[in-house]
């Protein structure tokens, strides 16, 4: 009878095999921003909920940075990658063809949830004398990399206030990984991020040297958010970083999940239902994340569509009907 075990053997691991190969592994990449960013931490924080539920749902996520708001909603237009963090300015814009999507809208993007506040924020030396936006005329500004968000509203913000780029002495695309330092060695007087608060860069930049955190407000900015419904008034909190004890007044966005039509229904709801399934592990990943809420974030800066698979999640939680 001892020539029946290789069979015997050979059914039992079959038996056994098959469900744990039932479900085929089907990666998906989100899309981030530079590492020092919070953008990072949503994508890796996502990514991390996500592959807890590998072995139900067969999905397996990667977050690598990138270079921003732009570059991710360009990558998932080119179908390089499945979902991406993005500003809720730059949604409204890829989606309705506006700013620099004029004549190319869109159409197939879609909304996922929000995230966290992003005020618009311009940090200067102390030495440097800038007090207000305007004064950064004739100073070494790092206005952002190409491709992020933050360099889009920078230009935003310099139309709104009829400067140019001219204006500056130099103006500089260094990384948000990069800006702090050149900041504190006295490469440039200013440097700007719009960023979820408090931020690992920021922190950086304000305890390497003298700082101060500069005001962008006035009629000119008051103008721009009546103007542009995804834009609001915001507050970056005295004693968040160091010497800045007074509350900073500016505008800001929201950071906002977005993906493509193209992308299965399965696919999305299964990214959805791994974050809010875990709302409290996820909240307490960042504190930008401390205050959030499913209604609000299903419901502020998500000026496209929700995608089908997204809508499947909040209506079995009564959120939307």
């Amino acid at each position: 009878m001892s020539h029946l075990k290789p069979i015997l053997l050979s059914t039992v691991f079959a038996l056994t095999a098959t469900p744990l190969m039932a479900q085929e592994e089907q990666f998906i990449t989100i899309g981030t921003g530079g590492q020092t960013g919070v953008y990072y931490v949503v994508g890796q924080s996502i990514c991390r909920l996500v592959n807890r539920e590998t072995a139900e749902t067969g999905l397996r996520c990667t977050a690598p940075a990138t270079g921003g708001s732009i570059d991710n909603i360009n990558q998932i237009k080119a179908g390089g990658m499945t979902m991406g963090v993005a500003q809720s300015d730059w949604q409204y814009h890829a989606y309705n063809g506006s700013s620099d999507y004029e004549g190319d809208p869109f159409e197939d993007l879609r909304a996922v949830f929000a995230v966290h506040p992003e005020p618009f924020t311009v940090v200067a030396r102390a030495d440097s004398g800038v007090e207000t936006f305007a004064d950064l005329a004739g100073k070494r500004v790092n206005v952002g990399n190409p491709g992020s968000g933050s360099r889009g509203t920078f230009e935003v913000v310099l139309d709104a206030m009829g400067m140019s780029m001219d204006d500056f002495a130099l103006s500089s695309e260094l990384r948000p990984a990069e800006q702090s330092a050149a900041l504190g060695d006295n490469q440039v007087d200013a440097i700007s991020y719009t960023v979820g608060h408090p931020n690992g860069s920021i922190q950086e930049a304000t305890s390497v040297v003298a700082s101060t955190m500069v005001d962008v407000a006035g009629p000119e900015i008051d103008a721009l958010i009546e103007a542009n419904p995804f834009y609001a008034k915001a507050i970056i909190p005295g004693g968040m970083y160091a010497g800045n004890d007074e509350d900073t007044e500016t505008f800001g966005v929201k950071a906002t999940m977005v993906t493509s039509a193209t992308v299965p229904d399965d696919t999305v709801y299964a990214v959805v239902k791994a974050v809010f399934d875990n709302f409290d592990r996820f909240k307490g990943l960042h504190p930008a994340f401390a205050t959030l809420e499913p209604e609000e974030m299903i419901a502020d800066g998500n000026s496209a569509p929700l995608h089908p698979g997204a809508e499947r999640y909040y209506r079995e939680q009564g959120w939307i009907e």
